[in-house]
């Protein structure tokens, strides 16, 4: 009993939660043509995908990067040669004159760098997952509901031409009731194409590792889980929050889904031994609407590609593949969709930072959304069930059985 209640304390977050001392308004009010002036937080292979959407955003200014390793800052440097550089985030934080703040750090350390961005009264593009533990996502609701902040959650598709051509099909002429949704996450690419090389200069010298670490168990450094964070459940949920999370984000807009009542998560690691986290899974998600949410991932296979869903009704269905090519059919048609037909598709080097997506678009929505004030494409609240629905998967993993949500207690059980 006692290693199970270690155990859950874990998968829960149980760091000291953050004071949260309300809303500090923002240095200067902007108007709807003034230059938004921004800092990047995690300048890593995602950080700096962001950070260049961002500075090819009309009307804007990068201004300064914080980053716990070095040589993240140089390569910074080298994209925006004017911008401030921070091995300290806070010191980012403390710059008045920025009005917005990206962050790209390792899921773990989301929390910990939303919290005081928000405290200082920036607005904050804020990369899947939200939130990597039910603590860490309740912190994360305390301080964005006591602030004015406008928040965009990296779920790119909200903002693309498939979410407009979704919510157009799905329609009760064409689809009838809802029955199910039907997804999957398939790459046929060793660690899903994310192991990275460990650069000489990956040592303490050039590396931060206690804030690395943040609230994470504390080890001796070692350059491998830094450099392949994912593969750790220290700082990852894997493969339910590199992917899922980006399917799991957009049905729950499209359809008004609230967090999945109870949740069942299979799978194991069957091909990379160097990952402490499944390579292959099946999750089944129940919803009080009388949804039935799967989703079907592994690394050993590209047949469905990076995504394929089906959204399922009485009258008919809606297939999106992972090139956001939208189809309808009509209830007792066949349709082999073009993506699952051979040759078709995207190559089989999966992009680790999800290059080519809909990100440029989704930055400009947050960005109008700073001067507007208006709510971006994918709010906070999107990013918070979304995480949560993620947190369940990997718990019912761990745990071996089916969990459950309990509103009133804001836990998993």
């Amino acid at each position: 009993m006692s290693d199970r209640r270690t155990f859950m304390q874990q998968v829960l977050g149980g760091g000291t939660a953050m004071a949260v001392s309300g809303w500090v308004p923002a240095g200067r009010i902007l108007g709807a043509n003034d230059r938004v002036r921004f800092g990047l937080i995690g300048a890593g292979g995602r950080g700096q995908a962001i950070f260049k959407a961002a500075i090819k955003a009309p009307n804007t200014e990068a201004v300064a990067v914080a980053d716990v390793y070095t040589r993240r800052l140089d390569e910074a440097k080298a994209i925006a040669p004017g911008v401030k550089t921070h091995s300290d985030f806070r010191r980012l934080l403390d710059d008045k004159s920025i009005d917005a703040v990206l962050i790209a750090t390792p899921q773990h350390q989301h929390a910990l760098n939303f919290v005081p961005a928000i405290q200082a009264g920036k607005d904050v593009y804020q990369e899947k997952t939200m939130a990597f533990t039910p603590d860490h996502a309740r912190r994360m609701r305390n301080a964005f509901d006591s602030s004015n902040r406008v928040v965009q959650v990296g779920i790119q598709s909200l903002s693309g031409i498939g979410y407009t051509r979704v919510r157009e099909l799905a329609t009760p002429e064409r689809m009838g009731a809802i029955t199910a949704v039907h997804t999957h996450a398939f790459r046929n690419a060793p660690y899903g194409g994310w192991k990275r090389q460990i650069p000489d200069d990956c040592d303490t010298a050039h590396v931060n590792w206690k804030a690395f670490e943040g609230e994470a168990e504390p080890r001796p450094f070692d350059p491998n889980r830094y450099m392949n964070w994912r593969f750790y459940w220290d700082y990852s949920g894997g493969n339910v929050y590199e992917n899922f999370v980006h399917q799991v984000g957009f049905w729950h807009k499209v359809l008004g889904l609230e967090i999945p009542p109870s949740v069942t998560m299979a799978g194991n690691n069957y091909r990379n031994p160097g990952m402490e986290l499944p390579d292959t899974m099946d999750v089944t998600m129940d919803y009080e609407k009388k949804v039935l949410f799967t989703w079907n991932s592994m690394f050993g296979n590209r047949h469905y590609g990076e995504q394929f869903d089906l959204l399922l009704g009485t009258k008919g269905t809606i297939l999106r593949d992972e090139e956001e090519n939208i189809r309808y059919v009509p209830e007792g048609r066949r349709h082999v969709p073009e993506s699952m037909q051979a040759g078709t598709g995207k190559g089989s080097t999966p992009d680790i930072v999800d290059a080519g997506d809909a990100t440029q678009g989704h930055m400009q929505n947050f960005f109008d959304c700073v001067r507007s004030r208006k709510e971006p494409n994918a709010p906070f609240e999107i990013g918070y069930k979304s995480a949560i629905a993620c947190q369940m998967c990997n718990m019912s993993y761990r745990l071996k059985r089916t969990v459950h949500w309990d509103p009133q207690l804001m836990e998993i059980v």
